[in-house]
């Protein structure tokens, strides 16, 4: 059971550096399916998982310059104090239903992401301050008009991501990632990176709000899982740099609606 344990978290970190966002989603339905952990505590595993492995890649891309601090703390207030609310309503779903929701959203992002690798303008490096859109504008140096309405727009999507990743233990990095882009005309690169950062904070906050609400919390599988995990996104993150981006998201985004499929398969057949 620990090897199985590890190699599921490498699973779910070698994912999340293959794709750059996307790969916690995998989490829960390992948990759950693969090694027979509760839906409720697969959900205070996999928040724990998601924090610890976007900490390391977080600080591998602070160091490089590719996060922005003030756009991401933002984010993350927001997402931290609606996370708790996610917490709770995880809690008073049955657990089919929970289950069934999560499917709903893993087809989600699947389709995000399949347009995503379909869209070739999403995936250029760089975007053009002028391309920002007219809520959030950036000056001639690139640096983000934090205007009251910008703050306003970006604060919302930060609390959606809260709630998410209070209910399903996901970071919420395919709508954080997306969101930066386009909304606040960061480049992707960057977007990633400060994505990381969001994701590691609402993740944390998560993770404190299950703990606190008395729910079970396995140390050691939780601790095996994110070990894996940290090992496995070292090796994604490197096979990401010799693939087709386009491609590998769309193989991706086919697992996970074969992951989703055969969630809800399980889910209704109880």
């Amino acid at each position: 059971m620990v090897l199985l344990t590890l190699l599921f978290g490498a699973a779910v970190g070698f994912s999340l550096g293959l794709t750059g966002g996307g790969g916690a989603i995998f989490a829960v339905p390992l948990l759950v399916y693969g090694l027979g952990v509760p839906a409720r505590e697969a959900v205070g595993v996999s928040l724990l998982t998601v924090g610890a492995t976007s900490l390391v890649g977080f600080v591998q891309r602070a160091r490089q310059g590719m996060v922005e601090f003030p756009t991401g703390l933002l984010f993350a207030l927001a997402g931290v104090l609606s996370a708790p609310l996610g917490a709770m309503l995880a809690d008073r779903l049955p657990e089919a239903v929970l289950l069934s929701l999560f499917a709903l959203l893993m087809l989600v992002i699947a389709v995000r992401m399949w347009r995503k690798a379909a869209d070739t303008t999403f995936s250029l490096p760089i975007i053009n301050p002028d391309d920002a859109g007219p809520t959030c504008q950036r000056d001639p140096q690139g640096k983000l008009r934090l205007t009251s309405q910008c703050a306003m727009l970006l604060g919302l999507i930060g609390l959606g991501a809260g709630v998410l990743s209070g209910l399903f233990g996901v970071g919420g990095g395919f709508i954080i990632v997306p969101a930066l882009v386009m909304f606040s005309g960061m480049g992707m690169q960057r977007a990633i990176g400060t994505s990381l950062l969001v994701i590691t904070l609402i993740s944390a906050s998560g993770t404190v709000s299950h703990l606190l609400a008395g729910k079970d919390l396995t140390l050691v599988t939780a601790g095996l899982f994110t070990l894996g995990s940290v090992a496995g996104l070292f090796g994604g993150s490197s096979l990401a740099q010799r693939l087709a981006g386009p491609t590998l998201q769309k193989v991706f985004a086919a697992a996970i609606v074969a992951v989703a499929a055969f969630v809800m398969i399980r889910t209704l057949g109880q």
